[in-house]
């Protein structure tokens, strides 16, 4: 149960953020307007590096690697990566993940996203599809609200220790399951509704409020 003191600071912090949020945001729905296919495949292959390690690394990580996501080998990549990302060996997935949707859509990823009608199905797609690596529901969501999807919340350890710290979960932990991962969005959800603001301004303001940075 969130507090009415609690409520008043986190309205109080929204305003304080409220421009650079919806600036990011709106730097997310240009993203999704005009990104071609290598665009939305850099931003899936950012996210898989994001994962365990926090988008700082995650950043410097696809810059390493850009130029050769296209069409490089997983031991181009890892040898890119040492130094940077504390797993490199995630260039596997990268190029599992791209020999996948080559093979399953002929790479035409913007065609693939605008092919679902379900934003359900949509998350799941990326988030239980045994064939792209390294994503789950946290990952899968911060590469759908990087490409302008923003119905999903990103609960990865910031955002699941505040909402442990406010009193919406009993644990500080991130969910470990589909259902429990749900659930919690759906305590969000009712939580952002109470604040008058949307569920990915919400998700924005408590990493922000966790690291003291708009979320990338």
């Amino acid at each position: 149960m969130v507090s009415g003191e609690t409520l008043k600071e986190l309205r109080a912090e929204y305003e304080r953020v409220k421009e650079p949020i919806s600036a990011q945001l709106e730097e997310f729905k240009k993203t999704g307007e005009s990104a071609d296919d290598d665009k939305i495949f850099e931003e899936l292959a950012f996210c898989i590096l994001t994962s365990a390690v926090g988008p700082k690394v995650g950043l410097r990580s696809i810059a390493a690697i850009k130029d050769i996501l296209k069409d490089g080998s997983a031991e181009e990549m890892a040898a890119r990566l040492e130094g940077i990302h504390k797993y490199p060996e995630k260039s596997y997935f990268i190029t599992h993940t791209r020999d996948y949707l080559k093979k399953e859509c002929g790479f035409k990823l913007r065609e693939l996203v605008e092919s679902f009608d379900d934003r359900k199905a949509l998350r799941d797609f990326f988030a239980l599809n045994k064939d792209i690596k390294g994503l789950g529901y946290t990952q899968a969501s911060h590469f759908l609200r990087n490409i302008g999807y923003t119905d999903y919340a990103i609960l990865d350890k910031n955002v699941a220790r505040m909402l442990h710290e406010i009193g919406v979960t009993e644990s500080e932990k991130p969910p470990s399951t589909g259902k429990k991962y749900i659930e919690t969005e759906e305590k969000m959800k009712a939580l952002a509704d109470e604040l008058g603001i949307s569920l990915v301004e919400l998700d924005m303001l408590l990493w922000s409020f966790k690291t003291g940075r708009i979320p990338v």
